[in-house]
């Protein structure tokens, strides 16, 4: 029997630390009313940014179906080098309209639309693709907007102002008619929502307020129950406020390699 290498060995035991801290995470939680919402186990989405494609083939030998990238170019080229192996990409960048073309070539799900243009150039590019293969519907997550002031706002229980701060994100009023648009975008499914919790501070209200806006967004669409939402430091908080996608990288994986 062939043993495995010592980079499967350390990428076993990082992942199976990772799944121990969701399931601990995950039955802390049972006894709130984050469980009945969430109550289907969370989707581990690996990040392999930065890593090799070497590495994404030890983690689907590990049983890992689900590897995020955030930047184009190094997705597109990785996932044509382990096509074949069954896996789903999830996009989780910030992304320009004119890489939508290439995007929807390997994508199982886009988790950073934060804007009309965004979501338009995705649904043209969609009808091309289905057109020519016929592939399934893209999965498209809105991302909300959560640094301050919106996190302050929803830890004191009052509306969220308008207007983005600028760090990427929907605002969490403009929600809805992007989701409205989603929607009405053939080729394309509305998932649910995304964020990312602002580095610095405590990341339990900004997950507040991304399921807050969750659940508004589920009751105008139902079927949009995603929440994306954790990485490697917080997924605990991410948990507790319900996530449904966790996109972990450097717990698994470790540092990246230096880039040159």
């Amino acid at each position: 029997m062939t043993l495995p290498d010592p980079r499967t060995t350390e990428l076993a035991q990082h992942l199976g630390a990772v799944r121990e801290r969701i399931e601990t995470a995950v039955a802390s939680r049972q006894a709130s009313t984050v469980a009945a919402a969430a109550a289907a186990p969370p989707t581990l989405i690996v990040v392999t940014k930065f890593h090799p494609a070497a590495d994404v083939l030890r983690l689907r030998s590990l049983g890992v179906g689900d590897v995020g990238e955030n930047r184009d170019q190094e997705a597109a080229a990785k996932a044509a080098e382990v096509a074949g192996t069954d896996l789903r990409w999830h996009f989780i960048g910030q992304l320009q309209s004119n890489k939508a073309k290439s995007v929807v070539g390997y994508a199982h799900s886009v988790h950073s639309i934060d804007r009309a243009p965004v979501a338009t150039a995705l649904g043209k590019a969609m009808a091309r693709q289905q057109e020519k293969n016929g592939r399934s519907d893209l999965e498209c997550f809105i991302q909300v907007e959560l640094t301050e002031p919106y996190a302050s706002f929803a830890a004191e229980g009052h509306d969220s102002p308008a207007g983005p701060s600028g760090r990427g994100g929907a605002a969490p009023s403009s929600v809805l008619q992007l989701a409205e648009h989603i929607a009405d975008t053939p080729g394309l499914v509305l998932a649910g929502v995304m964020g990312v919790a602002p580095l610095g501070v405590s990341p339990g209200p900004a997950f507040e307020l991304l399921a807050t806006v969750s659940a508004q967004l589920r009751s105008a669409h139902p079927g949009a129950t995603g929440i994306s939402a954790g990485m490697s430091h917080d997924l605990e908080a991410a948990l507790a406020a319900g996530a449904t996608h966790l996109r972990v990288g450097s717990d698994i994986l470790g540092p990246r390699p230096a880039v040159l």
